[in-house]
Protein backbone atom coordinates (compact mmCIF):
# COMPACT_ATOMS: atom_id res chain seq x y z
CA UNK A 1 0.00 0.00 0.00
CA UNK A 2 1.17 3.86 -0.93
CA UNK A 3 2.67 5.83 2.17
CA UNK A 4 0.89 8.42 -0.52
CA UNK A 5 -2.36 10.16 0.46
CA UNK A 6 -5.63 8.66 -1.03
CA UNK A 7 -6.16 11.74 -3.47
CA UNK A 8 -9.88 10.48 -3.81
CA UNK A 9 -10.69 11.06 0.03
CA UNK A 10 -11.77 14.67 -0.92
CA UNK A 11 -11.99 17.17 2.52
CA UNK A 12 -13.95 20.05 2.19
CA UNK A 13 -13.09 21.28 -1.65
CA UNK A 14 -10.30 19.28 -3.56
CA UNK A 15 -9.47 21.09 -6.95
CA UNK A 16 -9.84 18.56 -9.70
CA UNK A 17 -6.08 19.02 -10.19
CA UNK A 18 -5.30 17.31 -7.31
CA UNK A 19 -7.26 14.21 -7.70
CA UNK A 20 -6.33 10.90 -9.29
CA UNK A 21 -6.06 10.22 -12.85
CA UNK A 22 -9.30 9.22 -14.05
CA UNK A 23 -10.77 9.47 -10.36
CA UNK A 24 -9.13 6.18 -9.76
CA UNK A 25 -9.61 4.62 -5.99
CA UNK A 26 -6.37 4.23 -5.01
CA UNK A 27 -7.38 2.26 -1.50
CA UNK A 28 -10.44 0.80 0.00
CA UNK A 29 -13.12 1.33 2.72
CA UNK A 30 -13.18 4.98 2.06
CA UNK A 31 -17.17 5.16 0.75
CA UNK A 32 -18.43 6.27 4.18
CA UNK A 33 -16.27 9.70 3.32
CA UNK A 34 -18.63 10.34 0.05
CA UNK A 35 -22.28 11.58 1.99
CA UNK A 36 -24.09 10.84 -1.78
CA UNK A 37 -27.50 11.38 0.05
CA UNK A 38 -27.87 14.63 -1.16
CA UNK A 39 -28.41 13.17 -4.85
CA UNK A 40 -32.07 11.55 -4.25
CA UNK A 41 -34.75 12.92 -5.69
CA UNK A 42 -37.20 10.12 -3.33
CA UNK A 43 -36.63 8.98 0.26
CA UNK A 44 -37.36 5.55 1.61
CA UNK A 45 -39.66 6.09 4.50
CA UNK A 46 -39.57 2.93 6.88
CA UNK A 47 -42.78 1.65 8.05
CA UNK A 48 -41.33 -0.21 11.15
CA UNK A 49 -44.60 -1.62 12.26
CA UNK A 50 -44.84 -3.50 9.15
CA UNK A 51 -41.36 -4.49 9.24
CA UNK A 52 -41.11 -8.15 9.99
CA UNK A 53 -37.22 -7.76 9.38
CA UNK A 54 -36.52 -10.43 7.23
CA UNK A 55 -33.64 -8.38 5.89
CA UNK A 56 -34.62 -9.10 2.30
CA UNK A 57 -33.50 -5.00 1.95
CA UNK A 58 -30.28 -5.23 3.86
CA UNK A 59 -28.33 -7.38 1.20
CA UNK A 60 -30.16 -5.47 -2.19
CA UNK A 61 -29.22 -2.16 -1.39
CA UNK A 62 -26.49 -0.83 -3.70
CA UNK A 63 -25.30 1.49 -0.74
CA UNK A 64 -25.17 -0.27 2.24
CA UNK A 65 -27.90 2.20 3.82
CA UNK A 66 -29.39 -0.07 5.58
CA UNK A 67 -27.86 -0.33 8.99
CA UNK A 68 -27.96 -3.85 11.47
CA UNK A 69 -27.89 -3.78 14.83
CA UNK A 70 -28.14 -7.12 16.86
CA UNK A 71 -29.49 -8.75 13.91
CA UNK A 72 -32.38 -6.42 13.20
CA UNK A 73 -32.53 -3.64 10.75
CA UNK A 74 -32.93 0.00 11.48
CA UNK A 75 -33.92 3.38 10.04
CA UNK A 76 -31.80 3.89 6.77
CA UNK A 77 -28.75 6.01 6.82
CA UNK A 78 -29.77 8.80 5.00
CA UNK A 79 -26.44 10.23 4.46
CA UNK A 80 -25.61 7.39 1.67
CA UNK A 81 -28.78 6.54 0.51
CA UNK A 82 -29.29 7.72 -3.00
CA UNK A 83 -33.07 6.77 -3.27
CA UNK A 84 -33.14 4.21 -5.88
CA UNK A 85 -35.57 2.03 -4.39
CA UNK A 86 -34.81 -1.16 -4.82
CA UNK A 87 -35.41 -1.71 -1.14
CA UNK A 88 -38.70 -0.77 -1.06
CA UNK A 89 -39.13 -3.14 -4.33
CA UNK A 90 -37.92 -6.24 -2.69
CA UNK A 91 -39.65 -5.87 0.53
CA UNK A 92 -42.57 -8.43 1.11
CA UNK A 93 -44.26 -6.87 3.08
CA UNK A 94 -44.38 -3.30 1.88
CA UNK A 95 -42.29 -1.60 4.65
CA UNK A 96 -41.58 0.83 2.85
CA UNK A 97 -42.44 3.58 1.11
CA UNK A 98 -41.05 5.61 -1.63
CA UNK A 99 -42.14 9.68 -1.28
CA UNK A 100 -40.44 12.76 -2.69
CA UNK A 101 -37.64 14.12 -0.82
CA UNK A 102 -38.52 16.95 1.34
CA UNK A 103 -41.83 15.05 2.55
Amino acid sequence: MSSMKDKCIIEGYTPWQETTPGGVVTSTGNAHYYKTGGWRAEKPIWLKDKCKQCLLCWPTCPDSSIPVEDKKRVDFDFDHCKGCGVCAAVCPFAAIDMVPEGK
